[in-house]
């Protein structure tokens, strides 16, 4: 029998300690296929490159396992990956483990979760996972354990279609355990800083802050992290607000 095909991706590029974390966690799950980019692609989302080929360089292979950077975007990694690299349909997407948290509403502009989101769409059980820091030489122990041991947990069960995980793991030397949690409501205060270069042009610089609405709701990522627990949040490609589907009923649309 075949050895499962684990496909791993990133959004911190190619050399982040995260992904080669991840690669270290998950070889005794299968054979690894990474396909990542070659240089950080943080919150990229779903963006896919259209404008420009897409090339994969490879940088490693050996018994189980096979490395290629891409110059494209997380979401191009794993369609080219799953479409144009990989020797055979993979059993299991990864992506991660990124450095930071993507908890809340960052789960829409993650490049992280952008790659496992795309996994779901093609009925392939997938998991973004990431670590609550952003120190570069972040202590990445408890974070590989849980990569192994939710990926064997996805090897075993499964997913249903068009849903993945999000995992985020506090930066901790022992966490309190696993909670499984809703995503918080909460949105990024942004602003930009304008300054002038040396020619007297404008440019900006994006900053902000993230606001948690529910602050004290103890049933959420951002609670979970927060608090000591690694969170665990099902995710699912459809958006639609289904309580407000009777509401826009009566709206009068047609006038």
């Amino acid at each position: 029998m075949q050895r499962p095909l684990l496909l791993l991706t990133n959004d911190d590029g190619i050399n982040a300690p995260g992904i080669l974390a991840l690669m270290d966690a998950v070889r005794p799950l299968g054979d690894v296929l990474v396909v990542a980019p070659d240089s950080a692609r943080s919150a990229q989302s779903n963006a896919l490159t259209v404008t420009i080929p897409l090339r994969a360089r490879k940088l490693r292979e050996e018994e189980g396992l096979t490395v290629y950077e891409c110059n494209g975007t997380p979401t191009d990694c794993t369609k080219l990956g799953l479409m144009q690299l990989a020797d055979r349909r993979p059993s299991l997407i990864l992506s991660g483990i990124n450095h930071g948290s993507n908890t809340s509403i960052s789960v829409i502009y993650s490049g992280t979760m952008g790659a496992a989101l795309e996994a779901c769409v093609d009925d392939i059980p997938a998991m973004g996972i990431s670590h609550f820091s952003y120190r570069p030489n972040a202590d990445m122990t408890r974070a590989k354990h849980y990569a192994s041991v939710f990926a064997r947990q996805l090897l075993l069960h499964g997913l249903p279609r068009f849903t993945c995980l999000n995992v985020n793991i506090p930066d901790l030397p022992m966490e309190k355990g696993v909670k499984i949690c809703r995503q918080a409501a909460g949105y990024w205060s942004e602003e930009f800083t304008k300054r002038q270069d040396t020619a007297g042009h404008n440019y900006y610089w994006l900053g902000g802050e993230f606001v948690n609405c529910e602050p004290d709701a103890q049933d959420t990522d951002v609670w979970a992290v927060r608090n000591g627990y690694v969170s665990v949040v099902p995710v699912q490609t459809d958006m639609t607000n289904y309580p407000f589907m009777q509401e826009l009923q009566k709206w009068k649309m047609e006038e």
